[in-house]
């Protein structure tokens, strides 16, 4: 089964330092980390995620085109290929941001443990990826115009992200990022433990959601 450990940052000192405060939990293991206030949508996702999960060394990250690259580690290229990643620059060197999305070899640890503060204090993400990067390990693929990516950071962002996903809720009739319907149509529950999900949330729409696609699968 899925083992799961709570592991708190004593002070917020960079993305990187998850790596170090989950070296025995990882224990060298390959791993995915996403960020809590991203959202991520589109048709295929699960495709470039298996893609993304399948790589054995080195790690995968997912570029998007933004108009505040400046907020985020963008992408600088030569050509066509990465060349350096720079977290929120003056001047961006393209629209291409770092999404918070970051699928790493078991050499993570190993490599955050080389990374040295940056001029906030910060153990930064971008330094780790930039490792990779030196060492021809990292692979960035680029969400196109089919994808959302939505970052949450700010109070007009997480008003965004509210009003996108209502909006395909309300148009389409069906949920984004539902666990357990996602649970349900990968197998991972049965149709008995949709139900029993269901029943304690009877009377707010989401439970009644989870009975619908219960009840659709008859």
């Amino acid at each position: 089964g899925l083992t799961f450990e709570w592991i708190v940052q004593p002070s917020p000192d960079g993305l990187a330092q998850a790596y170090l405060l989950t070296a025995d939990f990882l224990n060298g293991a390959p791993s995915a980390m996403v960020l809590g206030d991203n959202i991520f949508f589109g048709h295929g996702l699960p495709k470039i995620l298996e893609r993304a999960d399948q790589l054995e060394t080195g790690g995968t990250v997912f570029g998007y085109r933004v108009a505040d690259p400046e907020r985020y580690g963008v992408l600088a290229y030569e050509g066509e290929k990465v060349s350096e990643i720079i977290e929120k620059p003056e001047k961006p060197p393209s629209n291409y941001a770092v999404t918070g999305l970051y699928f790493l070899d078991g050499s993570a640890s190993e490599r955050a443990a080389q990374v040295k503060p940056s001029s906030r204090g910060e153990l930064e993400i971008t330094d780790l990826l930039q490792l990779y990067l030196n060492d021809g390990l990292l692979n960035v693929e680029r969400m196109g115009r089919g994808y959302a990516w939505l970052d949450t950071g700010t109070h007009a962002s997480l008003l965004d992200a509210g009003n996108f996903v209502r909006t395909l809720t309300a148009r389409q009739g069906l949920q984004s990022g539902s666990p357990e319907e996602i649970a349900f149509e990968n197998r991972w529950i049965s149709k008995s433990d949709l139900i029993a999900a269901a029943k304690p949330l009877g009377k707010n729409a989401y439970g009644q959601y989870l009975m619908q696609i219960a009840g659709d699968a008859e």
